[in-house]
């Protein structure tokens, strides 16, 4: 897999705002419902996601940075420090060097006398033969470090990534869905409630097989389709409540829709447009507590003004006018 921060399109010395934007961005570009006739679309997204996974999280990051873990979020073997060794993980003998890599067989050296594969049981059996060939009394070197092939690594199973688009009624309740992964399986997604945009689900078992037997996982990255009134804003929803100049002028109580229904809000008399009203609890569900609704008022006229209305303005406007502008000069 390629370097996440490539992936992403942005410098390894990027803020987490731009690791954010830069996901959103790509996100909303590769994503396979916008590519139906690309049949790259999903691998693509799945490296997105990938990426994402270690650079948005920013222990992962900073693990990645180090070195610890690769660009599949695999841990490295970092190996023993000491024991005579030199920087690179060769320990010198007899004024040669030699090299220690895991392979098919077992642990192998190469580079000095004696190379070959080292044979044993154990791991400390092994580490035990390979000391022993030091000269004894091998004595301890700041930096020094004994390197080995990840052999976890090599032979243990590859996660994969999908993802899946669910409505915003469908997040509220929950919902199972049914998501073709890149191993060509499908699988059904069991999506629980309050899950918001970006969140991931862990399938054990359902990635790829490695050479040992073992199986990856698969990682499902869950978006929201856009809604048509209610607009998404981390576990609260906003809405535009268009309200009429008389209800402004005078109060009334409003019927407002809900992802659960519809509630009545009581709008106070002289409210103007553009006020924003919180509505507990009406939002998405998480862990702790729900997200609330904020309706945001919005005046609107008639689509023809009456006459009559038109007069009275005019006449009003003469008698006691005034500028709502006036903190703006």
């Amino acid at each position: 897999m390629r370097d996440p921060y490539e992936v992403l399109g942005v410098s390894r010395g990027a803020t987490a705002a731009e690791i954010k934007s830069a996901f959103r961005r790509l996100a909303k570009k590769l994503h396979p419902d916008a590519n139906k006739h690309d049949p790259k679309a999903a691998t693509r997204f799945a490296e997105l996601n990938a990426a994402h996974e270690i650079l948005g999280d920013a222990d992962k990051r900073k693990a990645f940075d180090r070195g610890e873990i690769d660009a599949e979020g695999k841990p490295r073997f970092q190996g023993f420090e000491g024991f005579g060794a030199d920087p690179g993980g060769r320990f010198r003998r007899d004024g040669g060097f030699e090299t220690f890599t895991f392979g098919p067989e077992g642990l192998h050296r190469s580079g000095g006398a004696g190379s070959g594969p080292f044979r044993g049981g154990s791991f400390d059996e092994i580490l035990k033969d390979v000391f022993s060939g030091l000269g004894g009394g091998a004595r301890r070197r700041p930096g020094a470090r004994f390197e080995t092939e990840d052999a976890a690594a090599a032979r243990g199973g590859q996660d994969v990534a999908a993802s899946v688009t669910i409505t915003l009624p469908e997040a509220v309740k929950g919902i199972k869905k049914r998501v073709h992964l890149p191993t060509g399986k499908d699988v059904d997604v069991k999506i629980p409630a309050g899950l918001t945009e970006g969140k991931q689900i862990r399938l054990r078992g359902q990635g790829l097989p490695g050479p040992d037997g073992s199986v990856g996982d698969a990682l499902i990255t869950v978006s929201l389709a856009p809604h048509s009134i209610f607009s998404l804003d981390g576990a609260d929803l906003r809405l535009d409540l268009p309200i009429t100049p008389y209800e402004a002028v005078l109060g009334a109580k409003v019927r407002v829709p809900t992802l659960d229904g519809v509630v009545e809000l009581a709008v106070p008399p002289g409210t103007n447009g553009g006020r924003t009203f919180r509505l507990k609890g009406k939002g998405l569900p998480i862990k702790k507590a729900a997200g609330d609704l904020l309706v945001t008022v919005q005046i609107v006229l008639p689509e023809h003004v009456d006459p009559e209305l038109e007069q009275f303005l005019r006449k009003w406007r003469a008698g006691k006018p005034y500028d709502p502008r006036t903190d703006l000069a």
